[in-house]
């Protein structure tokens, strides 16, 4: 398919995308016949004898151009031609345009001679003094789990003894072959990772490592991400080995214990203190060490790895994560020492995964038990969403559906329980739904008599500690009905009794339906038969997105109870907003890879300069951050080695010259985008967007041509930074689609007809930037879309339109039609027109070689960009990450007192040491500047609950000068920060840094500070009971 114009010049993008397009030809619309008149006035004749539209403009304009033949071939003017005799006008100002040029095209590479991007070139780099000196070897092992082990370069493998004597521990059933081989690795001391799905049994080999340590009279630490799961492993561990203590922070059980079970913050800060606990101990196991990906707390995770000394051995407990070897290497470099990689994709029980459309009545086996994807099945399912959205189009608002999203809940749990498929988890993203969807479920019921009455002497004894009025706290009253019904909720904002009960209810079978948050799946060890998701999009705390595969296994996980039923089922309810293509990246993708998420905090940089032994530099250079870039650096220089060779093996006759062609042709499309983005501003092109009205549509590759407004819409758009609407405007273009895209997909995943396919019409949501053309012209559109022929007779129109305009189909002026007086344009089409007379007057415009060297030039200018980029990302990988970060931390920090010029830390540094739950800054300035002294302990506690409050709420409470006062003060403390970190060359946003304080629990804390009750205080607001718990304490 020939791509030049008719002329034999190529298409250039500058022409295919340009929206100033005057009049188009042929008598068709106003634009054409008014355009001389006011912007040739302004601009010059010359300036349109450019805007052509196909070979018939571009043949009468050349005998006005001195013979020289147009260069574009995209939809253009027909319109002001160039009098007879006159010239294409002279550049007014060319030295400017120059300037310009060359302060425009920093991207653009010098050809005809080596790009000058770098100092240095492939060959010059010597992996062997960048690349950690580590090397993997694999093991040979039994079928079902692979086994590697990442050595130190200097050491030879010596394969694992067998073990001669007495296990440390022994178990009542078989291992597995995953288990056998991470227990080996214990035998023989070596540190070892153990990556397996939710429920396959990893907990046995941090059993063993924790008796092994006991037998040789060794102390052990278990760490786990969160408090409920240290509790819950705690209690494990003391039914087996009974010398278990436990350290969260909340509770400290039996501190001087062999075994210590603690959140890794606490590890973190017992490392940062020097305990002599740590002198002892021999083995550290990581449980869930894939939550170190986690943005705010992984690098807890983190720090503490690179803070272990090197003598003690490692555990590290896994969900699948496909760069597990990465994370073995990056330990053996950290410690010097082997750690083991023993991964596994056994399931013991099964997974199917179903689809259930909404609008459906029905569920599609997606994924069998052997993990093959139904492609058959999954297609039939997204017809049936296609064919409930053209029914009703729901929800626009990209809601629930509004009612139909509970009732549909409703539909599938009742069928679970009838196919005794139960227990099932239902999974919300978040609380409000949680209980929304709990509470359709009233009218069923699926407990006995006599589980009823278990149920309620559970709960009763287990609040038989709160006071006679919290009993009859509304959370408290309205979860026993639910619960004896075999219905219970689990989310963040539930009471930690109720919570804690709820937890035992399910793990005894007393509850069948539980509905909950995602937390619910971090490690807590209750699996059910079956888990539902209510939907597959999730808000992030920044914006909505579909869940991720990685998140999806993690769920679905908890499906398939090990040695109790022989298959798990997991249902995801899908709307008519999912793709197949997202549909099949959820169910069948990888599981997410453990990138490292380290960042600078104030209290790991003061705790290091606090510590005689180590420096924040060395922790920058330790973490797995920078060790990741460190092993991309072969993949970097081997790209780079392959572009400079593509780069040296194009040959351009006469490249100089070719290239100051190529960079005026490439100034041109610049500038074609910036009048576009003039045409597409809201003001100027919605009066245009009428029912009827012609628009030409292209999403990059996909050039849809001409299709038909038939609405357009106006939609809140979240800002992600302020959380301010942003109007988003989707404009509904009936467009000619190939078939197949929309055989089993939602209209926003249409693609365009093939020029010899027969297509068909669709109604496709477009967004404004996507319009490359508005004409004129309008046509008539049947006000019933639906039947198919309806939608095919608009395409003969648009067909009609084209036969009748052969020169192209005319657009809207955007200065005489659309009204577009914005000077900033004018200034545009005046450098349009420098370029044009440049590229008109070069030498190589009217050579019959030009197509070819042209797009030789093009290749080679990408390849030298390519070139540069790659450099850049090998110059990152070299450099210690985040240093300049530092930086300007510890210029904050010497600024504000914290520490000396020479990185001594003061009073004020040590005193921010021990803060590590709230801003260390501000609350340290607060205490030195006085900001408590004259407050009472009601007024501080009120004041303090900003820096823990996290939730989202409806109210903003109206405070009394006594809150509001000391809130003020804290205010310009914490502006007194954000102006002294933004002068420390900190990216830092005051109002961001400001609003992350929330007061909206002030009043309430203040109440109950001064003696209310618990059940009055709860009143006062709409945030759940459980999250002022969380904040008291």
């Amino acid at each position: 398919m020939n791509t030049g114009s008719p002329d034999g010049l190529p298409r250039d993008s500058f022409f295919n995308s340009m929206c100033l397009r005057a009049g188009h030809g042929g008598g068709g619309g106003s634009g054409g016949r008014r355009l001389r008149g006011k912007m040739a006035d302004a601009f010059g004749d010359d300036l349109f004898s450019v805007f052509e539209e196909d070979a018939s403009a571009s043949a009468a304009t050349s005998k006005k151009t001195k013979g020289a033949p147009e260069p574009a071939a995209g939809p253009v003017s027909t319109a002001g031609k160039r009098p007879e005799g006159k010239s294409a006008a002279p550049a007014k100002f060319p030295a400017k345009i120059k300037r310009e040029e060359e302060a425009d095209n920093g991207d653009i590479a010098v050809l005809g001679k080596k790009p000058k991007l770098d100092d240095f070139t492939a060959e010059d780099i010597n992996l062997t003094d960048l690349m950690p000196k580590v090397k993997v070897q694999a093991v040979e092992t039994v079928e079902g789990c692979t086994h590697e082990v990442a050595l130190p370069a200097d050491e030879d493998f010596i394969a694992l003894k067998p073990r001669t004597g007495k296990a440390a521990k022994e178990y009542p059933f078989i291992l597995d072959a995953f288990q056998r081989e991470a227990i080996l690795c214990v035998d023989n001391n070596h540190s070892v990772l153990v990556s397996a799905h939710t429920s396959a049994g990893k907990t046995v080999c941090a059993e063993y490592a924790i008796a092994l340590a006991l037998r040789e009279k060794q102390r052990v630490i278990f760490t786990s991400p969160i408090k409920a799961l240290s509790n819950q492993k705690y209690r494990e561990m003391y039914e087996e080995f009974q010398d278990v203590g436990l350290m969260t922070g909340d509770v400290t059980i039996n501190p001087t214990a062999s075994c210590l079970v603690m959140t890794t913050e606490i590890l973190r800060s017992m490392l940062y203190r020097g305990s002599e606990v740590m002198r002892e101990v021999a083995w550290v196991i990581f449980d869930e060490i894939h939550y170190m990906r986690d943005s705010e707390r992984g690098v807890v995770w983190e720090e503490t790895i690179i803070l272990l000394p090197d003598n003690v051995h490692y555990v590290f407990l896994s969900a699948t994560i496909p760069n597990a070897r990465q994370f073995a290497e990056w330990i053996c470099h950290l410690h010097k020492q082997p750690c083991h990689v023993i991964y596994t994709d056994y399931r013991p029980t099964p997974l199917q995964h179903y689809i259930f459309p909404a609008g459906g009545d029905g569920l599609h086996l997606v994924v069998d038990e052997n993990g093959d994807f139904r492609e058959d099945n999954f297609n039939t399912a997204m017809q049936v969403l296609r064919d409930a959205g053209d029914l009703a189009k729901g929800d626009q608002k990209g809601r629930k559906g509004g009612t139909k999203g509970p009732s549909n809940v409703f539909k599938i749990v009742k069928m679970i329980m009838e196919r005794n498929f139960q227990p099932v988890i239902i999974f919300s993203f978040s609380k409000k739904d949680c209980e929304a969807y709990a509470l359709q479920m009233t009218k069923l019921d699926f407990n006995t008599d006599e589980e009823k009455k278990m149920v309620e002497e559970v709960f009763n004894n287990a609040i038989d500690c709160l006071s006679d009025e919290d009993k009859k706290l509304p959370q408290v009253e309205h979860v026993l009905p639910l619960l004896k019904r075999g219905i219970g909720i689990h989310h963040g904002g539930l009471l930690p009794i109720l919570k804690e009960t709820i937890e035992i209810l399910f793990s005894e079978g007393l509850i069948k339906a539980l509905f909950a948050t995602e937390t619910f799946a971090m490690g807590i060890n209750m699996p059910a038969r079956t888990v539902l998701f209510t939907s597959a999009r999730k808000f992030d705390g920044k914006d909505f997105r579909w869940i991720t595969s990685g998140e999806y296994i993690q769920m679905s996980g908890r499906a398939g109870r090990r040695g109790m039923d022989d298959r798990g089922i997991v249902i995801l309810m899908v709307d008519e907003k999912m793709s197949p293509s997202v549909g099949k990246q959820l169910l069948k993708g990888s599981a997410d890879p453990l990138n490292s998420a380290f960042h600078l905090t104030y209290n790991m940089v003061l705790n290091l300069l606090r510590v005689e032994e180590i420096n924040p530099e060395y922790m920058l250079e330790k973490s797995f951050y920078q060790f990741q870039h460190y092993r991309a650096i072969p993949g970097v220089v081997e790209k780079v080695t392959k572009l400079e060779q593509q780069y040296n093996e194009i040959e351009i006759p006469n490249e100089e010259n070719v290239v100051i062609y190529y960079k005026i042709r490439q100034q041109l499309a610049k500038l074609g985008k910036e009048i576009e983005e003039y045409i597409h501003k809201p003001k100027y092109c919605l009066p245009f967007l009428q029912p009827g009205r012609l628009v030409k549509v292209k999403n990059e590759d996909d050039d849809f041509g001409w299709g038909v407004v038939v609405n357009f819409s106006k939609k809140s758009n979240v800002k992600p930074n302020s959380g301010e609407l942003d109007p988003l405007y989707v404009v509904e273009v009936l467009l000619n689609c190939s078939k197949e895209s929309l055989k089993n997909s939602a209209t926003e995943a249409a693609k365009p007809a093939k020029p010899e396919e027969k297509g068909e019409m669709q109604v496709v949501p477009v967004l404004l930037h996507l319009l490359s053309a508005i004409s004129s012209v309008r046509l008539y559109i049947p006000k019933d879309l639906r039947p198919l022929d309806n939608r095919q007779s608009v395409l003969k129109s648009i067909q009609e339109v084209q036969k009748r305009f052969p020169d192209g189909v005319p657009l809207l002026d955007p200065i005489d039609d659309m009204g577009i007086k914005d000077p900033g344009l004018k200034k545009v089409i005046q450098k349009v027109e420098a370029f044009e007379h440049r590229m008109y007057s070069h030498p190589l415009h009217n050579d019959s070689n030009l197509e070819t060297v042209y797009k030789l030039c093009e290749r080679k200018a990408q390849i030298a960009v390519d070139i540069k980029a790659a450099k850049r990302e090998l110059k990152k990988a070299r450099t210690v990450l985040q240093m300049d970060e530092l930086k300007c931390r510890k210029r904050v920090l010497r600024r504000l007192g914290f520490a000396t010029s020479s990185d001594v830390i003061e009073m004020k540094g040590r005193v921010a040491c021990e803060i590590s739950s709230a801003d260390e800054l501000l609350l340290t300035e607060m205490m030195f500047n006085g900001l408590f002294n004259d407050l009472s302990a009601e007024q501080a506690t009120a004041l303090l609950s900003c820096f823990v409050f996290q939730e989202n709420s409806s109210e903003m409470p109206k405070l009394t000068e006594q809150l509001a006062g000391p809130l003020r003060q804290m205010q310009e403390c914490a502006k007194r920060i954000a102006k002294v970190s933004a002068e420390a060359k900190l990216e830092i946003e005051e109002d961001t840094y400001l609003s992350s304080f929330k007061p909206n629990l002030m009043d309430v804390v203040h109440t109950w500070a001064n003696g209310a009750t618990f059940a009055h205080i709860c009143k006062m607001t709409d945030v759940f009971e459980g999250m002022y718990i969380c904040n008291k304490s």
